[in-house]
């Protein structure tokens, strides 16, 4: 019996097996036909690349063997396209044609690097090993990232002497990718400086009070403190004060049109509380006006209701203050208003509280709670106004946020 089960299990290993290697070769037979594709395509880096990763795998294995041969043409091909791609460059004598001289060069080393590493490779269909004519590029590498690095030098200055702040925020760039290339190469770090500080849009922001009140001076301390706006980005700076040697071509103006301070109200409303409540206990008589009797012989109690009353009398502080205005945007250059929007703020200086006169008992959870406070001194209208002052900075941070230049 032992040895009937032992036969059925290594039936089924070799039918298991026998499907595993059909799949296997399934797989191998459409990555051939993909890659086939990509080389009948003319896509030689990636017929290049599927193919080393299968032989990375194994370079010995037969199913891979038709991987070295679309390797070798790939290769072939590349190598040839490439070549001829950089003479036809270099003919055209073109200085903008250095970027893909050298970054041509660079992928073609690469390739060489990323096949090097399996040589030699044997294959069985060709009898023999497989053929790859390789090349030193370093000193053509050179020559063309230093023809690249004085293409790079001389568009920059281009960029730069063009004087718009686009060009220069472009011209930046291209200081940065020819550090990368070459570090401290002639006067780069200084020029890239420039071309950071003459890219950059400087904006003065001013406050403007076109009303008969006096502003706090804390709150205009507060709204022109822009370090705490976190406007600021990489092209664009926000100045409160003039500074010396910088253009500005852009102006923002909070200004202040109304502030209104309400009267201090004190309003009081009265309101009567009545309720019934249990008050301790007293015993239950019979008819004959003896203290009533349980089963058990002890006496009866019932629980004893009164009715009782208080009168409420709640108070409310208010006092508010509004500040309004417009944030305008304004080109420093032509004087010219570039846009307006609308700001305006509010602070409510709200306090309630309650006294009583009567049963406590009476009152209710909400009477209770405003029971523990008191009248507060109103705040003066400086402080009023003041306190819209956070208010103000989040829609003023709003406004510049959401309306870049």
């Amino acid at each position: 019996m032992k040895y009937g089960l032992h036969n059925q299990y290594l039936f089924i290993l070799k039918k298991l097996l026998s499907i595993f290697s059909l799949v296997f070769l399934l797989v191998s037979c459409n990555s051939v036909k993909r890659n086939q594709k990509l080389l009948a395509q003319g896509d030689y880096e990636r017929a290049i690349e599927l193919a080393v990763k299968k032989l990375q795998k194994d370079k010995n294995s037969q199913n891979n063997d038709a991987h070295i041969a679309i390797l070798e043409k790939a290769f072939e091909k590349a190598t040839s396209e490439d070549t001829r791609r950089i003479a036809f460059l270099q003919k055209q004598g073109n200085s903008a044609a250095a970027k893909e001289i050298y970054y041509t060069y660079q992928n073609m080393d690469y390739i060489q690097d990323r096949i090097r590493p399996l040589l030699p490779i044997y294959s069985t269909t060709l009898v023999r090993n497989a053929q790859f004519t390789m090349v030193d590029y370093s000193s053509k590498i050179i020559d063309a990232k230093d023809d690249y690095i004085v293409y790079l030098y001389d568009e920059a200055a281009i960029y730069m002497n063009t004087q718009t702040p686009k060009d220069y925020r472009t011209a930046y760039h291209i200081y940065c990718e020819l550090e990368e290339m070459q570090a401290n190469y002639k006067d780069v770090t200084n020029k890239k400086k420039d071309a950071r500080f003459y890219g950059t849009e400087f904006v003065l922001v001013a406050l403007n009070n076109s009303t008969n009140q006096i502003l706090p001076y804390r709150l205009e301390q507060e709204l022109l403190n822009l370090n705490t706006y976190g406007l600021d980005d990489f092209w664009t700076e926000y100045h409160a004060q003039k500074e010396q040697g910088t253009e500005y071509s852009c102006g923002i103006t909070l200004n202040i049109r109304d502030i209104a301070i309400s009267p201090e109200k004190i309003n009081e409303t009265e309101e009567r509380r009545t309720k019934r409540i249990k008050d301790g206990w007293e015993y239950e008589y019979d008819k004959r006006g003896n203290v009533a009797k349980d089963s058990l012989g002890n006496d009866i109690k019932k629980d004893k209701y009164v009715s009782v009353t208080a009168h409420v009398t709640y108070t409310a502080q208010v006092k508010s203050a509004f500040v309004g205005g417009d944030v305008i945007y304004t080109d420093r250059i032509t004087g010219q208003t570039l846009n307006r929007f609308p700001l305006s703020s509010e602070f409510v200086f709200e306090n309630t509280f309650a006294r009583f006169r009567g049963d406590k008992r009476a009152l209710t959870r909400e009477d209770r709670s405003f029971l523990k406070y008191d009248f507060i001194p109103f705040p003066s209208s400086e402080q009023m106004v003041y306190d819209t002052g956070e208010d103000l900075k989040l829609k003023l941070k709003d406004i510049i946020s959401n309306n870049t230049l």
